[in-house]
């Protein structure tokens, strides 16, 4: 099986939530790298709380991005490349 299918597999066991956050990521990583849980949520429609919540299925799980907890000041920050 290919990387691009494993990816693929991986992103359809992603619920709407998960789905909708890591294409906001796909989306904006090429001119950001860090993400606070807050201005995500603002964007998506999404609490900060379901966004930190949904953030650990696509940091554990197999994609084109990796996300990193980053830091806690005034909302979760995550660093994505």
């Amino acid at each position: 099986m290919s990387t691009t299918t494993t990816a693929s597999a991986s992103a359809t066991t992603l619920t709407d939530k998960q789905q909708r956050i890591l294409q906001y990521l796909r989306e904006n990583g090429d001119t950001r790298t860090y993400f606070k849980s807050r201005l995500i949520g603002e964007d998506l429609g999404l609490t900060a709380k379901e966004v930190g919540a949904n953030m650990t299925a696509i940091a554990e799980g197999d994609f084109d991005v990796d996300v990193e907890k980053w830091g806690y000041s005034s909302s979760t920050t995550w660093k994505v490349v």
